[in-house]
């Protein structure tokens, strides 16, 4: 895999490795896990949701008026 980044974005990651004493690519699966992890919370509660909306409804509907 290759990433393309702009040249904008390289030099702030490159500055940024850089105050961090860390690797740009250490960076990067840093950002790639937290986005894989918020993402993949944002599914579990979007199905819980969808199952309580569906089994509490009536409740819903009640509190809605």
């Amino acid at each position: 895999m290759n990433l393309r980044l702009r040249d904008d974005q390289q030099e702030a990651l490159r500055e940024r490795a850089e105050r961090e004493g860390r690797s740009m690519h250490a960076i990067v699966l840093q950002a790639i896990d937290r986005y894989l992890e918020e993402t993949g919370d944002q599914e579990v509660i979007q199905r819980i949701g969808a199952k309580y909306a569906v089994r509490h409804a009536e409740l819903l509907r009640r509190l809605g008026e």
